[in-house]
């Protein structure tokens, strides 16, 4: 790599340490930039966590995506509220709270410019019926993954290609205590937290997936490219 180029990626590696991070109101993200991480997976952490990604992942309405919509209401949701009155209703609250996004890495394919960016996300998910004062959590953990590589164009300029960003299947399930729980409920909430599962990754890649491109984006190909032969030396150190 030339020296040029050490000398930026060693400058930017400081320059993207944020001072928002003194306040700290995302603990995950900003782990990220603690912990010795390359100067890339910290850029990802830093641009997560400028665009406030936990934040908008927090901010997902679940009823609205379950298609809960007043007296008419399908499916499981509806059949809940379908014998109440509407106060009733507007009682029930299924919100995604305690959000937390890690940054897990950057995998690298040789020789091509292939590199994926792996990243964790856990949360909890808390459910509120009218019937029963307390809130019922699950916490989940789940895995996403962005990939990327560099490609020549027919004049051998090389650009930024943005592959698949899905969650992992193999992410692990979410736990949920049931105790305070009506038996009659814990069928329905059983079948609840399953609809989520399948709700959930959807909505977490529809937030965080078009992030990671915009930030890849925003830097210099060939920036780019040597923070990519950076983390592939790093790897390659730690064989």
């Amino acid at each position: 790599m030339h020296p040029l180029w050490r000398f930026l990626i060693l400058l930017l590696g400081l320059l993207v340490l944020p001072s928002a991070l003194l306040k700290e109101p995302w603990p995950g993200l900003t782990t990220a930039h603690k912990d010795g991480r390359s100067t890339l997976e910290r850029i990802i952490a830093q641009g997560l966590l400028k665009h406030n990604a936990e934040g908008r992942i927090q901010s997902i309405r679940l009823l609205d995506r379950l298609n809960v919509s007043g007296m008419a209401a399908p499916g499981m949701v509806g059949w809940l509220i379908g014998g109440m009155n509407f106060k009733q209703q507007q009682e029930i609250s299924i919100n995604i709270t305690n959000v937390q996004l890690y940054c897990d890495g950057i995998q690298m394919a040789f020789p091509k410019e292939w590199f994926s960016t792996n990243i964790t996300l856990e949360f909890d998910v808390e459910f509120q019926l009218p019937f029963n004062s307390n809130i019922i959590k699950t916490h989940a953990r789940m895995g996403l993954t962005a990939e990327s590589w560099l490609e020549k164009d027919e004049f051998g300029r090389r650009e930024l290609v943005m592959g698949r960003c899905h969650m992992e299947p193999g992410s692990e399930g979410a736990s949920m205590s049931t105790e305070a729980v009506p038996p009659k409920m814990k069928h329905f909430l059983h079948n609840l937290r399953e609809s989520l599962g399948k709700v959930i990754p959807n909505l977490v890649e529809s937030q965080v997936c078009p992030l990671i491109g915009d930030i890849l984006r925003q830097l210099d190909v060939k920036l780019l490219k040597g923070l990519v032969e950076q983390v592939a030396a790093r790897n390659l150190g730690q064989l």
